[in-house]
């Protein structure tokens, strides 16, 4: 089985993300037209069969503009968003500093939640869990993909190399719409792409 992981293209960095259902901006829609017609030139090598995608808007939109050309069969699940940052969700970053000053993701201890939304560790708790089922329940698959955001991939990133994780270690570097593509072969699982996306350039 292979898996493609896809980030969602860019999104407006004047806000804060999380569970935002703030949309793509035209640069992110140009990315993700980009990596389309990429994967509709490459069908023959990727042969992707579904699409599992985060049911946020920026990652709707990143399945909808790669499904245009596709056409597989696609899920859409709130099992793939990002952590959930609860009431900074889509709210401006200016706004965020005067009503939680100092408040980000790498200044929570791994039990400390956002205002009305998850802890670093339940994110990451979930997300292992979720990532296990979403295998087990498309295991008739060869070849899916998943699109989602930079804080998940990094998360299954460390897991399936067995990487120390917390949010205090600096991420992985995840571009919007780019590929990460995993490999799995009975008990081998290993990375065969990371981050790529020349097709942008």
């Amino acid at each position: 089985m292979r898996i493609f992981f896809v980030r969602h293209g860019k999104d407006d960095g004047n806000y804060r993300g999380g569970w935002s259902t703030m949309p793509l901006i035209e640069e992110g829609k140009k990315q993700v037209e980009k990596l389309a017609l990429f994967l509709d030139k490459q069908q023959e090598n990727y042969k992707i069969e579904k699409i599992v995608s985060s049911d946020l808007e920026r990652t709707k939109q990143t399945t909808d503009i790669i499904n245009e050309k596709l056409k597989v069969e696609v899920e859409f699940t709130e099992r793939l968003r990002e952590m959930n940052n609860g009431e900074i969700a889509g709210m401006l970053n200016e706004e965020v500093e005067v009503k939680y000053p100092g408040l980000y993701y790498n200044t929570l201890r791994l039990d400390e939640r956002y205002p009305g939304g998850e802890s670093p560790i339940e994110f990451h708790d979930r997300i292992i869990k979720d990532f296990e089922d979403i295998i087990s329940e498309n295991k008739k698959y060869d070849n899916i993909m998943i699109v989602t955001h930079s804080g998940v991939i990094n998360i299954i990133y460390r897991y399936i190399n067995g990487m120390e994780w917390s949010n205090k270690i600096k991420s992985i570097k995840v571009g919007n719409a780019s590929i990460y593509s995993l490999i799995i072969e009975n008990e081998k699982r290993y990375f065969e792409l990371e981050n790529y996306n020349e097709y942008l350039n």
